[in-house]
């Protein structure tokens, strides 16, 4: 039960940090969905501090789920699709990591372009 509560309070303040991020650039810059990359890029160098920073054992397991699983996955999916496609590269599953790249680019798009059209 308390790995439910720390992956829901990281999970919640990573979602209120991405909606604040969101309404501050957003009223801050137009065109680009720069909210968004900004969102992406800080979720994805806070997960890898939080890995490297828990390889080295100076990061607790509950520390690690509520950041990783709770903020990062609050904050931005992005994050965890990039580590894992990285760990693919890592182990040298290279063709895996880029069918994941672009299946996932591309059912992505495809399944928000079907949610369009079964709506309207």
């Amino acid at each position: 039960m308390q790995q439910i509560i720390l992956i829901f309070i990281g999970g919640g303040i990573g979602s209120l940090c991405r909606y604040s991020l969101a309404r501050w650039i957003t009223n801050h810059a137009s065109g680009f969905p720069l909210a968004t990359f900004v969102a992406n890029v800080l979720s994805c160098l806070i997960l890898g501090i939080i890995l490297a920073l828990s390889l080295k054992n100076s990061v607790s397991d509950t520390t690690r789920l509520m950041m990783i699983t709770g903020f990062c996955g609050g904050f931005s999916t992005f994050s965890t699709f990039s580590n894992e496609t990285l760990q693919l590269l890592q182990s040298g599953a290279y063709s895996t990591a880029f069918a994941n790249v672009f299946i996932s680019l591309l059912v992505c798009i495809a399944s928000i372009y079907l949610g369009m059209k079964l709506v309207g």
